[in-house]
Order: structure tokens, then C-alpha cells, then sequence
């Protein structure tokens, strides 16, 4: 129950205020435990990132699975893959997981984070696949690069609705350059 309540804890803290608000005083303050018992649970703020994204990613990714399971189309599949990705974002679990940059953890976090994004990744192949992409890989992997400049675009409050950012993202996936 504890280390629910520092991964609870640390979600907060960093969809409030990024990775500088994720400290492990911070954490003991809106858990009610010592600074020391912190400690016990984690080794470092890496190690708490790390577990986050083991725990948050496979909910998240099972979101976006389920969405794209609700079409029958690879069209479908594709634009539901893009939207329900957007829609996480103002979820703090999604929110938690980008505000610490890559290069604060170690190796081990690094190569679990790029294997869960694998994973997310892997699902969209076969839809891309049915839709004649010759590369179905490659173009899974650009189509998340797509998905993820929205992402920033979105968290960076810009000057679009999130609506229209995600429409554009959805155009750009499923048209090109071309949009409508």
C-alpha cells in the first residue's frame, strides 16, 4: 500500500509541477512517511520513473488496444490508435511518464521505456500492413513520431484547441502531407 501511495504521490507531483516538483522530501510529504521510509521503496527518482512506467504504460497501451480493437477497418484502426494516444494526455498516469526526460535514467528505465513504446508501436503494423505500407514497421514508427510531436504539441499548451491538434494528427496519419 505504501508504494501505491509514493507512485500515486509521485504521479501528482509531476503532473503538477515536472520533474523538479518530484523530490523525495516532496514524496514523504504527500505521503505522511519519513524521507528515510522514501528510500526504502526507491533508490533514486530514476527508480521511481522507472516503476511508474512499468506499472502506468501496460494501462495505457491496453487503452489504446482496446480503442483500435473498436474498429474494423484498418482505417479505423489507425485513426483509433492516434486519437485515444491523445486523449491520455491530460491523464496524469500518461503525464507522469514524459515529464522526466530520458536522460535522467539510467540505462535500465531507458531500454524498458523504448521496449514499452515497442510494444505500442507493434500494435499499429498490422493495421498499416492491410493499408499496403511496404514497410509496415517503418511506417508504424513515423506514424508514432507523428502521434508524439501532438503530444508536445499539447502539453505545451498550444495555440490550438487539443480538438484540432488531434484532427490534424488523424489527417496527417491517415493522408499525409496531402490532408484533406
Amino acid at each position: 500500500m505504501q508504494r501505491a501511495a509514493l507512485l500515486d504521490a509521485a504521479r501528482s507531483l509531476l503532473s503538477e509541477g515536472g520533474t523538479d516538483a518530484l523530490t523525495f522530501p516532496a514524496l514523504a510529504e504527500r505521503t505522511g512517511l519519513a524521507r528515510s521510509s522514501v528510500y526504502e521503496y526507491f533508490r533514486s527518482r530514476a527508480a521511481v520513473v522507472e516503476e511508474l512506467c512499468a506499472v502506468d504504460f501496460p494501462v495505457w497501451a491496453a487503452e489504446v488496444e482496446t480503442a483500435m480493437a473498436g474498429s474494423d477497418t484498418p482505417e479505423g484502426k489507425v485513426e483509433a490508435y492516434v486519437r485515444r494516444q491523445l486523449e491520455l494526455v491530460g491523464d496524469r498516469r500518461h503525464r507522469a511518464v514524459v515529464a522526466i526526460s530520458a536522460s535522467e535514467l539510467d540505462d535500465g528505465a531507458r531500454e524498458k521505456i523504448r521496449a514499452a513504446h515497442g510494444g505500442l508501436i507493434a500494435m499499429i503494423v498490422e493495421a498499416l500492413g492491410e493499408l499496403g505500407h511496404q514497410q509496415p514497421r517503418l511506417a508504424a514508427m513515423l506514424l508514432q513520431g507523428v502521434v508524439d510531436a501532438a503530444v508536445r504539441r499539447i502539453e505545451l499548451g498550444a495555440a490550438e484547441d487539443p480538438s484540432s491538434i488531434a484532427e490534424a494528427a488523424v489527417s496527417m496519419a491517415l493522408r499525409g502531407v496531402l490532408g484533406d
